[in-house]
């Protein structure tokens, strides 16, 4: 009997890992497994959250996957883990390939004026999270856009502006689309690059992904 690779996604900021449901990897080689975002504990760091989301972990090894500031995330719970291998879709691999908005939203502080509470508007938090407010998307960013929690909102907002980490991981695997507008190639090094590929590339550019991943997991 072949043993299965355990494969764990993790959705962006805010969504649930209904994100990754047109994702199919081949059964006979692939066990997959959703992660899902919690309401973080009061003055929760990143790391110690990360740790908490790796209980969650149930094999050795597992290869992580996440999108976004779920690919934040996934880099901070390989601190805590051992990976078979780490890849992120549509992030950043340290707080250098930030753009340029964020860093001054850091140094100003502005993040915290950010008004959060109106984030539970669905069209606000598509912005926020996925890049875009185009209403015609609006159902469709009502199905994915899960979590609205303003506790875990601040937090999120908070932990991209002020992540510490300045170099990427050795062996990391960055696949980002050349049109993404949250965090924009000219300031990415070393990816994968999706032609035409926006930051909801996980839902729309998902046969590349299908096409393209297993082979990119099974890479030694």
């Amino acid at each position: 009997m072949v043993l299965k690779i355990p494969v764990y996604f993790m959705p962006g900021m805010a969504a649930s890992s209904t994100i990754f449901e047109n994702i199919n990897l081949p059964e006979d080689q692939f066990e997959v497994f959703l992660l899902e975002w919690f309401v973080p504990n009061d003055k929760e760091t990143l790391s110690e959250y990360a740790k908490r989301m790796t209980q969650k972990i149930k094999h050795e090894n597992p290869v992580l996957i996440g999108v976004s500031f779920g690919g934040i995330l996934v880099q901070e719970m390989s601190n805590h883990i051992q990976v078979r291998k780490l890849i992120i879709i549509s992030s950043v691999k340290s707080n250098k390939e930030l753009p340029r908005r964020m860093k001054v939203a850091k140094q100003t502080m502005a993040y915290k004026l950010i008004p959060t509470r109106l984030l539970s508007n669905v069209e606000v938090l598509a912005k926020y999270a996925f890049g875009d407010s185009v209403s015609k998307r609006i159902q469709l960013y009502e199905k994915y856009l899960k979590m609205r929690d303003k506790k875990y909102l601040d937090w999120a907002i908070e932990n991209v502006i002020l992540w510490k980490q300045t170099e990427p991981k050795i062996g990391i695997v960055h696949i980002h689309g050349d049109k993404d507008e949250v965090f924009p190639v000219k300031h990415i090094k070393d990816y994968i690059p999706v032609k035409n590929g926006t930051h909801i590339m996980i839902i729309n550019k998902y046969k590349w992904l299908n096409e393209n991943l297993p082979k990119i997991i099974l890479e030694n």
